[in-house]
């Protein structure tokens, strides 16, 4: 009976033991966990620079974005402007815009083969001194008559425009003459003025003034080129002349003639500062 009482002693004062032993166990598995021992682990805050490169990065991604849009809008804005540019037009405008740029080509092609012939006859000549001679002779003819200083003669047209109580502006009678060199007019003159590349037309009380002679109306133009050209850059159907009937009340006839002669001519200039390179 008391060997009985001895092992149940010993048994309640081993429970308190074991007790003891597992709380030890349990405490050091969680300090085992822990990488700072037995301190609690504190997560660190993302340093300010790691932030702020954050929010320089977003930025810029921001703004190429916004760069990109802004590329891509000028560019449809650009390309619809210029399909616009011809929507627009009627249909005898682009006709009329087309027979241009094929004269205009035409014209180049010729000149091309005028000075591809000019210089194989050149090379080919026996007395190559004498046929350089007869080749400036006729490119200064042909200059002369381009740059107004000698007259000249030939097919074209003779227009005739007549201004009755509205005032025809400079800018019309310009636009005119564009249309006349467009359409392949070599030599014009307005009203006894030789028309060149710095000709100039200016509005006055009286009427217009053209490189600096005082014109009135009835204004008569002449230009050499082909006649029936000419006469349809000037009488199509919303050109320059239906505008100066139309807006103007004004009077437009235009002749064709196979004699056209342009008597005026252009004085020479004499330059300040531009020189003949030798």
């Amino acid at each position: 009976m008391a060997r009985i009482q001895h092992n149940e002693g010993e048994k309640a004062s081993q429970k308190p033991a074991f007790k003891r032993f597992r709380h030890q166990e349990m405490t050091d598995e969680i300090n085992d966990d822990l990488s700072t021992g037995t301190f609690p682990q504190v997560k660190k805050r993302p340093p300010r620079a790691r932030r702020g490169s954050n929010r320089a990065k977003i930025l810029t991604s921001v703004l190429m974005a916004l760069l990109c849009a802004l590329l891509g809008f000028g560019y449809v804005t650009q390309l619809q402007n210029s399909q616009s540019s011809y929507s627009t037009l009627s249909e005898d405008e682009l006709v009329r815009l087309l027979d241009e740029t094929s004269k205009q080509i035409d014209n180049l092609e010729s000149q091309k083969s005028q000075l591809s012939e000019q210089l194989k006859s050149i090379q080919s000549a026996a007395d190559k001194q004498k046929e350089v001679e007869r080749v400036a002779k006729e490119n200064e003819e042909s200059s002369g008559i381009l740059s107004g200083r000698l007259p000249a003669q030939g097919k074209g047209v003779i227009i005739t425009i007549g201004q009755k109580d509205k005032h025809i502006p400079a800018s019309t009678m310009f636009t005119l003459i564009e249309e006349l060199r467009n359409a392949g007019a070599e030599v014009i003159e307005f009203d006894d003025v030789r028309v060149v590349t710095s000709t100039s037309l200016l509005d006055t009380e009286n009427g217009l003034n053209c490189s600096g002679q005082n014109v009135e109306p009835p204004y008569v133009i002449k230009a050499i080129g082909d006649p029936s050209s000419l006469q349809n850059a000037v009488q199509i159907a919303g050109g320059v002349g239906s505008q100066l009937r139309v807006k103007y009340d004004a009077g437009v006839s235009v002749k064709q003639s196979d004699n056209v002669q342009i008597d005026s001519v252009r004085q020479s200039t004499d330059y300040k500062y531009a020189k003949t390179v030798e």
